[in-house]
């Protein structure tokens, strides 16, 4: 009775003899309780403290208590949580089978001549990537407490300390003094007020806080269509949408659209993932419980929409649905889409063949049928007659008003320097570089044609037909000529044009029509011509400096020192400032040069060999755009 009367005056009630509590009256010497040296020492005086202290009895949230361990996020889920059943560890990533192309999937392919994936599959892939609830995920209000949570409860006030506790297959922990609380199937948001109930059967005067710092993993069993069936351990925070990635989502003949879970053998849920993929709405996705089933029923009526919307997938419909709720979950037409009409191709039988137009007003009114392909046709991308565009042109160089101009419909080309104010003294119109863009398109097609057949000439043929050419020399020839295509890999043709400008020409041509984008630059007048290649001294020679000055090609590779005996001159070329190249069988060795033009010395190379037909090959990449300086570097 003293001790109850002691007690009472402490404002903490027994309701056992012998259970008490410690009341921390070291005010100057109390420990936290998360310590584990508090923990350990809690009912026992410091050697240090006041012999006056109160009375020391045990309190059942410290002592024999285990110690609290900091907190490491590592170590929460030791157990295979998100992995396949049976899989006993998470270092591995479970490796998921990619769904397989579907019939209709496979039949939109012969259709369209390319691939077009089914909606929502890209989720799923690769296989590394990882859907389960993170660890460290914070455990909503709403969250069940089940058996195998551990759950720390901690008091401050009369009485101080905490203690871990794991719930028991029987939904209950465990506490000294107070006894078994139940606490599975307790929200998460009222988890505090029951042990408060429970405990202030026994004390007052505390003030009592809980949390719950590991969850005990769940089976489930995803089962139905889906792209990985099985009985899965998953987080106890996962959801239905959790538990489908897991299992590679459904498979090509399985419904994104409806996916149920069943619990004691009723229906609790049932979820669109679309609401989840394009709406961003979880609202429906059902946190799952142990033993609960995820079944995934067959595919919806399946759509493919392509063309000009924001993704081309396959699309799934459910009952009832239209052509703009399809177009909807493709994301809707993009900038360039033609909103006025649509194109729908029937595939079901008793339609007409073929495909058929329709306002795109109508789209809501346009029931969906099983197989249907949807086009989205597109406006801005269509090629519009030159007498009807009004183009902008870039103007520079020697004009006197350097500049971006705007120019009508069929305005002359001549016009357009007259626009920049006209050329200026030091203009060299003859060199004048005009680049179209439609043009460069057509080259850098042809480049790649041609870059290709440099290719098949290296792997087909060896490079020299010299059967005494030693394997490191051939090793050398064939490194050589595969660092030359790298070279060129790294380089574009221009889209330049060759105007037909004499020499001394002072203008632009009138016939040429303008095109949108078009760049013309005028060069200074040079005073050089270049002289490259298989020569003794490559260089830039001044023209015009003396009374005799070399006038043809064969003159100005004297000039560099004639050529070097492994030379082809048969082969030589002359790039004329303009763009034009004049080959030697059309005379390039007596052809006289203006300032501008470059001439080209090859290498003579063995019949057969890849230098050889490199050597005809370069004077092709010259008419497709590339500078001469390009080429000059790459070859060298």
């Amino acid at each position: 009775m003293k001790t109850f009367r002691w007690a009472r005056q402490t404002g903490v009630l027994f309701a056992a003899v012998g259970m008490s509590c410690s009341l921390n009256a070291q005010v100057n010497n109390t420990q936290s309780p998360l310590d584990p040296i508090s923990n350990s020492n809690s009912g026992h005086n410091n050697q240090n403290s006041s012999s006056r202290s109160a009375p020391t009895v045990d309190n059942p949230f410290s002592g024999n208590a285990p110690a609290i361990q900091p907190f490491n996020a590592n170590d929460q889920y030791n157990s295979p949580l998100a992995s396949r059943q049976g899989n006993g560890s998470t270092d591995q990533p479970l490796t998921k089978r990619p769904a397989e192309q579907g019939e209709f999937e496979r039949y939109v392919e012969r259709v369209l001549g390319r691939k077009l994936p089914r909606f929502g599959t890209d989720l799923v892939l690769p296989a590394q990537r990882d859907f389960a609830a993170p660890a460290t995920a914070t455990v909503p209000p709403d969250y069940i407490v089940q058996p195998g949570d551990r759950i720390i409860i901690a008091l401050s006030g009369s009485m101080e300390g905490s203690v871990a506790r794991t719930v028991d297959n029987n939904g209950e922990i465990f506490l000294p003094g107070v006894g078994s609380v139940k606490i599975a199937g307790t929200r998460h948001a009222d988890l505090r007020d029951v042990m408060a109930r429970a405990i202030g059967t026994q004390f007052r005067g505390f003030t009592v806080s809980v949390n719950i710092a590991d969850l005990r993993g769940i089976r489930v069993y995803v089962t139905g269509l889906a792209n990985n069936p099985g009985a899965y351990t998953v987080s106890s925070l996962s959801t239905i949408a959790n538990a489908v990635f897991q299992a590679g989502g459904p498979s090509s003949g399985g419904s994104w659209r409806t996916v149920k879970v069943y619990r004691n053998g009723q229906e609790v849920g049932d979820f669109d993932l679309y609401q989840l993929m394009r709406g961003g709405s979880r609202v429906n996705d059902v946190q799952l419980q142990n033993e609960d089933v995820v079944f995934i029923p067959p595919a919806g009526p399946q759509v493919a929409v392509f063309g000009s919307v924001q993704e081309e997938a396959i699309y799934e419909a459910r009952q009832g649905e239209s052509v703009a709720d399809m177009l909807a979950a493709a994301g809707g037409p993009n900038s360039v889409a033609d909103r006025s009409r649509l194109v729908v191709y029937h595939t079901a039988s008793g339609n007409i063949p073929g495909p058929t137009e329709h306002p795109y007003a109508q789209a809501a009114n346009l029931k969906i049928q099983p197989g249907d392909i949807v086009q989205l046709l597109s406006a801005g991308t269509l090629a519009q007659p030159i007498d009807r565009q009004s183009v902008l042109v870039r103007v520079e160089g020697e004009v006197v008003n350097p500049g971006t101009y705007y120019f009508p419909p069929n305005t002359p080309f001549s016009e357009v320097i007259a626009k920049a104010g006209g050329m200026t003294t030091h203009a060299f119109a003859y060199g004048t570089r005009f680049s179209r863009q439609s043009v460069k398109l057509q080259q850098q097609e042809s480049y790649r044609d041609a870059i290709h057949q440099m290719e098949v000439i290296l792997e087909a043929a060896p490079l020299t037909s010299n059967s005494s050419v030693s394997d490191a020399t051939r090793s050398a020839q064939i490194a050589g000529a595969r660092d030359v295509i790298d070279k060129l890999r790294e380089v574009q043709p221009d889209g330049r044009v060759v105007l037909g400008i004499a020499p001394d020409g002072s203008g632009l041509p009138d016939s040429l029509a303008l095109e949108n984008n078009d760049a013309i630059y005028v060069p200074p007048r040079p005073s050089t011509v270049g002289v490259f290649g298989a020569v003794y001294r490559p260089a830039s020679f001044l023209v015009g400096q003396a009374d005799k000055q070399p006038q043809r090609v064969r003159d100005y590779i004297e000039q560099a020192g004639g050529s070097i005996r492994i030379a082809d001159l048969s082969g030589t070329f002359l790039i004329h400032a303009n763009g034009e190249v004049l080959s030697a069988k059309r005379g390039a060795l007596k052809a006289r040069v203006v300032p501008g033009d470059i001439i080209f010395v090859p290498v003579k190379t063995q019949s057969g060999s890849f230098w050889a037909k490199f050597k005809d090959i370069t004077q092709t990449l010259f008419q497709l755009g590339l500078s001469a300086a390009t080429v000059v570097a790459v070859t060298k």
